[in-house]
């Protein structure tokens, strides 16, 4: 790796980086050569190299291409710190950070025009304060040797430019280059042009207003304002002139003193001290006027600062640092921090009667004035809300008057907050006003709601109610007091269990716990396949409940108690959702909660209009596809906790979703939290006594009929896309992908026609190979498709086999379910065909030791819930999942995403097929090119990812 030095020029910009060492092994090819000081035997001695002279123009473009995202403090502080790393070599790195540093200077509007050594008119980086001086210095002490090898002409024996005086010079050099733009030299005024010609002009005329710039930052005096509060016997702010030595900062002395002071002290301050006051108070005059009114003074000590001036002076002293003056404001007047925050005025708890906090009432959104996190009285309050002056004073301190707090107090609090956008205010600790986000405070009853739904996260110990006929797991007890601390506190939530950790037992659990409060009858809302599951857990755990079911003809609500469970469906809610509104439900369980996941839909209207004390939603998936689905449960669940759907899908869906916004994801966890509970097999301390379970993909080759009916489908459909747009082209998609499905499944199904089905699909085959291992040794198998007609294709192939299996797809009514699943746990068919829709969730089948996916559904949460029908609570042998995917097609390349889906299903990332429709032509070309070389090594699942078998055709294991 090359070394680099600066060579400085006169004017500045005529500088330039000389890289040296090593050109030819890095690309550089020399231009100059370069008088250096460098090692040679024992010794070191001046010698002439070849180098690579870049002008100051081109090490910017070198920067830009090393680190063009970063800002320049930052990749300043990274340079020097990496300095002699692996990434360049040490020289190179300490230019580039000193470099970074400059322009960081130049930035801040250090600038200040010259007068160069030959007369030129140049810029340069100035004034430097204490800080960016000690910056200098670590710039010089981390240079090497091999950055300022540059010889001092005229030494013996020969010595080196010292590094702090060359960064200076490199630190002039990109002032002199950047300042002269190509507008600057057109609209040139006269007398400018030194300044703004990229020529070398020099200076004619006077030039004696240059002296106040020809002074160094490293020696002689600078002025300092020290701002004093009013006092006792003067009405108003001062600033006291003082002056800080450059030999020693902490030599800080009051003009006033300084006539008299010792002649130490004066020798700190530099011969010049006088000049250099009055010089500082010339040019900070410019940018603040009081200070013309020590130049009028013969001995100036101080100046007044009226209201006006005071308010500049607080916006911000940037311009007066710029000018090389220093402003220090007493600790008393900015000690007190000064800020609002959002609350809502509620009662005091206990102070009225029934529930001390509903989400259902409107209450007054209100400004909380505080000063250091205490609230102000409604006599400071006042006096802030009249304030004329920018500082106050207040509880023994001066006080910067903010005029936005002042316009919110004076405005006051005339909106108008629901209960539920109180509490998710509450539980985040921030809420929008005016498209500004604020912090917010809880205070009265929603304090207290506020705290008991943080201590039901970590809920007392349930005791098993009085009539349940089972023991529950530690996590059962758990949920179910977790959802009785919602029913007391007048609030619903979303059991988020994982499929078989027993949500149905829970609830029973609650049911009987709430028994006898006068809350009314329970009413369970569930798909129809899952009545009568429902109807036997009631009788088996809970027998002496009294429960009905409400479907079918017939069906009537006449002479319902109190304590009775009422069993209905989704499609009976739709219909009969004015009937069952008429009573007020003391529980509602949503089960399957997603079936209600589009809020627009009829099911979640309808669902909306049942009057009830407390709801509960159960599912597994929370979310499936995309975060509005978690908005619709828990906006039934908790209404307007979350908010208008149009507002979600603003502040939260589409900032997660679509750019990962982790402020956002965070916000949204803290507000679900209390209302939402998700517990997983795979956690510790769940379910310990489930068995192992084992996924693999088992990634098979297309036939050769396959594949040519893939590459049809896709050269023809593609040639579509390209020339559609909108609706049109995403139906295409959706389309193209469904036909490469069925392709990969089998041709017949692709072309609906039975005929032969041997040896004419890689799937087919390796599934022959399975089940030819499972059914030898008496295991039992689910075989899921999304596909009907795939179900039935195997069906007949597996009867000509003289494989006895069972098929249940969404057709087949709840009794003949109910038959279908008992002969399968009876152990009457091996071999249990389900359609992933109809069969994915509701079901008990824990005979089954195998579950395989012929097709994927490409959503990870979907799939796992089909795999949930045999790996769950009551299983006790281990399960494998195999998961068939044929080579190099779209099923190939999606697995991987799946993969990377299943990973973020925490952090609410949607999934599902609706993202592929977005591709591009040419990402959607990659997507589905059969492509003869494998795309991936090992494709697995995250239970056992070297798990991949490899079937041929034929059905022979490819080793």
């Amino acid at each position: 790796m090359f070394d680099a030095v600066f060579v400085p020029a006169d004017p500045p910009r005529a500088g330039r980086l000389a890289l040296y060492g090593g050109l030819a092994a890095a690309g550089e090819v020399a231009d100059g050569t370069v008088d250096l000081v460098l090692p040679k035997g024992s010794a070191v001695r001046r010698t002439t190299v070849p180098a690579r002279l870049l002008r100051i123009d081109e090490v910017l473009s070198r920067l830009g291409s090393d680190d063009g995202a970063s800002s320049a403090a930052e990749s300043a502080s990274s340079a020097v710190g990496s300095a002699g790393s692996a990434a360049g070599s040490a020289s190179w790195e300490a230019w580039r950070a000193a470099a970074l540093a400059g322009l960081g200077l130049i930035g801040r509007g250090r600038l200040v025009p010259d007068r160069s050594p030959d007369g030129y008119g140049a810029w340069r980086v100035a004034p430097l304060d204490p800080l960016d001086l000690g910056w200098l210095r670590n710039l010089g002490a981390a240079m090497p040797a091999y950055g300022h090898a540059l010889p001092i002409e005229g030494t013996r024996p020969v010595r080196l430019i010292d590094p702090e005086q060359l960064v200076r010079a490199f630190w002039d050099a990109l002032a002199d280059t950047l300042v002269r733009t190509p507008a600057a030299s057109v609209a040139v005024r006269p007398g400018a042009a030194p300044f703004a010609s990229s020529d070398p002009i020099e200076l004619s005329g006077p030039s004696g207003w240059l002296d106040e710039t020809a002074l160094s930052e490293a020696a002689g005096a600078r002025l300092v304002l020290r701002i004093e509060p009013p006092s006792e016997s003067v009405d108003e702010f001062r600033a006291v002139l003082q002056l800080r030595s450059g030999v020693d900062p902490s030599l800080l002395l009051d003009v006033s003193d300084v006539w008299n002071a010792p002649a130490a002290v004066l020798s700190a301050l530099g011969e010049r001290a006088e000049t250099d006051l009055l010089l500082a108070l010339r040019r900070g005059a410019r940018v603040w006027p009081p200070l013309g009114a020590a130049l009028r003074d013969a001995a100036p000590a101080e100046v007044g600062v009226d209201d006006a001036a005071l308010e500049e002076l607080a916006e911000g002293s940037t311009a007066l640092e710029g000018a090389g003056i220093e402003v220090l404001w007493p600790t008393e007047l900015f000690a007190g921090e000064l800020a609002v925050r959002g609350t809502v005025a509620t009662p005091a708890p206990g102070a009225v009667t029934g529930p001390d906090f509903s989400l259902t009432d409107l209450v007054a959104f209100r400004w909380r004035p505080t000063l250091d996190g205490q609230e102000l009285t409604e006599q400071e309050v006042a006096a802030l809300a009249e304030a004329k002056r920018p500082m106050v004073r207040m509880r023994g301190r001066w006080v910067r008057v903010d005029h936005d707090l002042v316009r919110k107090l004076r405005r006051g609090g005339t909106r108008k907050l629901t209960g539920a956008e109180a509490l998710g205010a509450a539980l985040t600790g921030t809420i929008e006003v005016d498209g500004e986000l604020v912090a917010f405070d809880a205070d009265g009853s929603l304090a207290s709601m506020l705290a008991r739904l943080r201590a039901a996260e970590e809920p007392a110990p349930f005791v098993e109610p009085i009539g349940l006929q089972a023991t529950l797991r530690d996590y059962q007890r758990r949920g179910v007091a977790w959802m009785a601390q919602l029913a007391d506190l007048g609030l619903g939530g979303c059991l988020a269990d994982d499929m078989g950790l027993g949500k149905t037992i829970q609830v029973i659990a609650l049911h009987l716990h709430l028994l006898g409060r006068g809350r009314g009858p329970t009413l369970v809302v569930c798909p129809s396949t899952l009545l009568g599951t429902w109807e036997r857990e009631f009788a088996r755990f809970a027998p002496d409940v009294p429960t009905r079911r409400y479907h079918g003809a017939g069906r009537t609500l006449s002479d319902l108690t109190p304590d009775e469970v009422v069993l209905t469906t989704y499609g009976v809610v739709r219909q009969d959702h004015r009937v069952l509104g008429e009573v007020f439900w003391g529980l509602a369980v949503a089960d399957e909660a997603q079936h209600a996941k589009n809020p627009l839909s009829r099911t979640a209207r309808s669902l909306r209009t049942l009057p009830s004390a407390t709801r509960i939603a159960l599912t597994g998936t929370p979310v499936e596809n995309r975060l509005s689905e978690l908005w619709s449960i828990l906006d039934w669940a908790a209404p307007g906790l979350l908010g208008t759907l149009d507002r979600f899908r603003h502040d939260v869906a589409v900032p997660v979703e679509r750019y990962h916004d982790e402020e956002a994801t965070a916000r949204l966890a803290r507000v679900t939290r209390p209302f939402l509970l998700r517990r997983k097999k795979s956690d510790p301390g769940i379910a310990p006594e489930l068995p192992q379970k084992t996924e693999h993909d088992v990634v098979v080759p297309l036939t050769t009929e396959q594949a040519t009916l893939y590459q049809a489908v896709a050269k023809e459909t593609l040639a579509k896309i390209e020339s559609a747009e909108g609706i049109a082209r995403r139906g295409l998609v959706l389309s193209l992908l469904t036909q490469l499905k069925q392709v990969c499944n089998h041709p017949a199904q692709f072309l609906h026609e039975p005929g032969p089905l041997e040896r004419r699909s890689g799937k087919l085959a390796a599934l022959d190979e399975l089940l030819d291992v499972i059914l030898a040794e008496g295991e039992s198998v689910l075989l899921f498709s999304q596909y009907v007609e795939m179900c039935r294709l195997i069906e007949a192939h597996l009867a000509a086999r003289q494989v006895k299996t069972l098929f249940l797809h969404g057709g087949i009514g709840v009794r003949k379910r109910e038959q279908l699943v008992s002969q399968f746990q009876g152990g009457e068919a091996q071999v249990f065909l389900l359609s992933l829709k109809a069969g994915g969730v509701g079901l008990t089948l824990t005979r089954a030791t195998h579950v395989v996916h012929y097709d994927r559904w490409w959503n990870p949460a979907v799939e796992d819930q089909a795999t949930d029908r045999a790996y769950r609570i009551g299983q006790d042998r281990p399960v494998q999942v195999h998961r068939l995917v044929t080579e190099n097609t779209l099923e190939d390349r999606i697995s991987t995403v799946i993969a990377a889906k299943r990973n973020l299903a925490d952090a609410v990332v949607g999934s599902g097929e609706a993202w592929l429709s977005e591709l591009s032509d040419t990402e959607l070309s990659e997507l589905v090119e059969l492509s003869t070389t494998p795309l991936r090594a090992g494709a697995a699942g995250p239970h056992n990812p070297s798990a991949v078998g490899r079937v041929s055709a034929a059905g022979e294991p490819d080793e």
